[in-house]
């Protein structure tokens, strides 16, 4: 099953500071068919105006990945962490037993961002951040794992659940595959260009669900950049 979701059709919200969508029943958002998809709980589609962003806020029991598509984010919390994560690259924050962040656009563009929050494999456990860089040239033809708790994918940033982000770059016309394990769905997202996947035409922001499905064929009919989330 491919079920494609447009972004014109998602949830979301304007405060001025932030335009949103989300993919999923959110803040003021609810809908009683899209609460999650598997383990995968929130997908956001945030644009945030620029010098401005999250104020600190709390946040327990969760795996948090933030990937940037444009311009920068800057995080700060309450374990002393600081660190600027640019368009291309990656932070990962498992929230454990608590913590308190922020997440400000101190640049003078806007910044784009996909916010994703998966349901860890235990709770209870200390709270850590991580941010690494994943220039796009690495990626260009293939998808490449950038966050994961799945054995094998040492090389990506950890996270605490049965469950990968990976991203590709595709020039118009390239083809990336994706190998999908027996009983795990997927969810994916162009962050720009426009893909074929299956019989269903994705553009930049609109949402694919994905299960039943064993290899996943991806055609860029565009130059595209594309998200990934793998969970059981």
């Amino acid at each position: 099953m491919i079920e494609l979701r447009p972004r014109a059709e998602l949830g979301g919200a304007r405060h001025g500071w932030l335009d949103t969508r989300h993919h999923f029943s959110f803040a003021d958002y609810h809908d009683p068919l899209r609460m999650h998809w598997g383990r995968l709980r929130v997908w956001n589609d945030d644009s945030i105006a620029p010098q401005s962003g999250f104020p600190t806020h709390p946040h327990r029991d969760m795996e948090i990945i933030t990937y940037v598509r444009k311009g920068a984010i800057t995080h700060e919390d309450s374990l002393g962490n600081r660190g600027r994560t640019v368009a291309g690259d990656v932070q990962v924050m498992s929230a454990g037993t608590g913590i308190a962040h922020s997440e400000y656009n101190q640049e003078d563009e806007v910044s784009e961002i996909f916010q994703i929050w998966i349901y860890p494999d235990r709770s209870g456990l200390p709270p850590s951040w991580g941010t690494r860089p994943f220039p796009r040239g690495e990626r260009a033809g293939a998808f490449v794992t950038l966050a994961s708790g799945l054995p094998g994918d040492g090389d990506a940033l950890p996270i605490r659940a049965s469950a990968r982000l990976v991203a590709a770059t595709l020039f118009a016309g390239q083809v990336a595959e994706y190998t999908v394990d027996p009983g795990r769905k997927v969810y994916l997202v162009p962050a720009r260009g426009r893909i074929e996947i299956g019989d269903a035409i994705a553009g930049t922001g609109d949402g694919v669900a994905i299960r039943d499905e064993a290899q996943l064929r991806i055609k860029a009919l565009e130059d595209s950049e594309v998200v990934l989330v793998d969970v059981r």
